[in-house]
């Protein structure tokens, strides 16, 4: 345990959300010797990175999350839980074209940047002259990523005479899998921070991790850490209101009642977030004042949720002979064989999840259209799939999946710390460096676990390590 770095520091906090990185936040102010409370107000945790039991089915079904080796915030509070056993770990990646030719991305025995070299020119799905704008391109984040995020990955593609072929298969599916918007929408900071960890920094830092279980199973070891560390976890208990008392202290109002706390975490999502800080400064406004004051810090339009739709089917039979692949040439940029992740015995048949990311087209269309649009794709691939007798399936769309990363944003992605005394935000929206993925939500609970205990970073783990050549190249070490 710790020694809490500040004494001014309240040494009673209250976390309001249990998703990860209200999860990570409880964590790291329970091992530094606080009192924590976690409030949630659904019955499981995890947040978006959930999973539940569908009424029709019988099957628990969860929209598909990946982790990457450079995660490493995330992987320490696995770690911390005792469930590093729950990751499947892949060193190579798979890109598919219609009619089954592959082109599979794995290291060598070349150092990096160059580990991946060797399959990169034994790949199919490029030619000479993609592979050479490619390999131009890439060299623009041997050092790191950009510090500026203003430019568009898009005008950052066109100005470096990136090849339609190039960026078809290879810069926008794993822009449009990785950060879930549109080439024109994303941030070359952001894009140029994916392709400097995954294929450039070392073999390690670009390995994926899949989850083996559903997702809120899977954070499941992590709720009970916080509980062993003596975190107070109250599942459905909804935030309605919170209030600066007369004493300097926080109130919060609930479902069940009120409750005071020295410090309070706001780890929910922005929308969520603009709502309870409304209801302080709106209650805290001068009478008859016209508009409350919200610093500019809280320009909350500027964030725009992007949409994620999964197709979950269920075969009679094994149709894929892979665990997991990016798709080329169509609406669904992966596939995901749970069954094989998960280590079903055959005779279970198979369950294979797609997704859509970036899913506007899809949001209004019906259940019956995407699905059997999906079919229809997924047999240009994997031609069993149309021989083979489709169960059960279901489709899951989530509208608010991540945030996009649009140019200029890090100028409104607020810091943990906030105006008000003992009020901190967490959330992967806040400033920390990171787009929206899992290991940004941590890393904002561990920064603002930090900086309530006196030292913003003090929780943080280290960066994933640069190997080979990348050591001297690499800015982050």
């Amino acid at each position: 345990m710790h020694r809490r770095a500040s004494d001014a520091s309240p040494a009673d906090v209250v976390v309001v959300g249990a998703g990860v990185a209200g999860l990570a936040a409880a964590v790291a102010l329970a091992r530094d010797g606080a009192s924590v409370t976690l409030l949630e107000r659904r019955a499981f945790a995890g947040g978006r990175a959930y999973s539940y039991p569908h009424p029709a089915l019988g099957e628990t079904i969860d929209s598909q999350h990946v982790i990457l080796g450079c995660c490493t915030n995330f992987i320490d509070l696995i770690d911390q839980a005792d469930a590093a056993w729950s990751i499947r770990w892949y060193d190579e990646l798979c890109f598919l074209e219609p009619g089954g030719s592959r082109s599979c991305i794995r290291p060598s025995h070349l150092p990096a940047p160059l580990h991946q070299a060797l399959s990169f020119l034994r790949a199919p799905m490029l030619g000479l002259r993609d592979k050479a704008a490619i390999a131009f391109g890439m060299a623009h984040f041997l050092c790191g990523a950009p510090h500026n995020d203003r430019e568009s990955f898009a005008a950052w593609l066109k100005r470096t005479g990136q090849t339609e072929r190039a960026i078809r298969h290879f810069w926008e599916p794993v822009i449009t899998g990785a950060l879930n918007d549109s080439l024109d929408k994303c941030s070359t900071k952001y894009a140029a921070k994916v392709f400097h960890e995954s294929f450039l920094r070392s073999p390690q830092a670009g390995r994926m991790g899949i989850p083996a279980k559903p997702m809120s199973e899977f954070f499941e070891p992590v709720v009970k850490l916080a509980r062993r560390l003596g975190v107070d976890v109250q599942m459905n208990t909804a935030v309605d209101a919170i209030e600066r008392t007369t004493q300097g202290r926080w109130k919060l109002r609930t479902g069940a009642g009120e409750m005071e706390t020295g410090a309070v975490v706001l780890a929910t999502d922005f929308r969520h977030t603009e709502r309870l800080l409304n209801t302080f400064v709106n209650a805290t406004a001068a009478p008859g004042a016209h508009k409350p004051f919200v610093p500019r810090l809280f320009d909350f339009d500027r964030f725009v949720a992007a949409p994620i739709t999964t197709i979950h089917l269920w075969f009679d039979r094994e149709v894929c002979d892979l665990d997991c692949a990016a798709l080329l040439d169509t609406r669904i940029q992966w596939v995901f064989a749970k069954s094989r992740i998960r280590g079903w015995d055959a005779a279970r048949g198979s369950y294979l999840e797609l997704v859509i990311s970036a899913s506007w087209p899809e949001i209004p269309m019906s259940r019956e259209q995407i699905l059997a649009s999906a079919l229809a794709e997924l047999a240009r691939f994997f031609p069993e799939a149309a021989r083979a007798t489709l169960l059960k399936s279901a489709v899951l769309k989530e509208a608010r999946a991540t945030f996009s990363v649009t140019p200029g944003l890090d100028a409104f992605r607020p810091p943990q710390t906030i105006p008000w005394p003992h009020l901190y935000v967490a959330g992967d929206w806040t400033a920390t460096d990171w787009p929206s993925t899992m290991e940004g939500a941590v890393r904002s609970g561990r920064l603002a676990a930090g900086a309530l205990a006196g030292d913003r970073t003090q929780f943080l783990s280290p960066e994933s390590p640069a190997t080979g050549l990348m050591r001297l190249l690499s800015r982050n070490q």
